[in-house]
């Protein structure tokens, strides 16, 4: 496997972690505040065939409080 495609599955399976962790009763919230956007910022670009082609990821519906 590229070294591409697995730091998006490390970033990605780190991320879900965290998820879950969040939902723990005891979870430390400055620690999620503070690692999930740097988490997030720090995926990559998803490998090639992540997505159908022509797939466009700010299409879809509006959602409450967008334009």
């Amino acid at each position: 496997m590229c070294q591409h495609i697995e730091d998006f599955h490390r970033t990605v399976l780190m991320l879900g972690a965290l998820a879950l962790y969040a939902d723990a009763p005891d979870a430390d919230q400055t620690f999620i505040d503070a690692i999930g956007p740097s988490l997030a910022a720090s995926l990559p670009e998803p490998p090639p065939g992540m997505f159908p082609p022509g797939y466009d990821p700010t299409d879809g519906p509006d959602y409450p409080g967008g334009s």
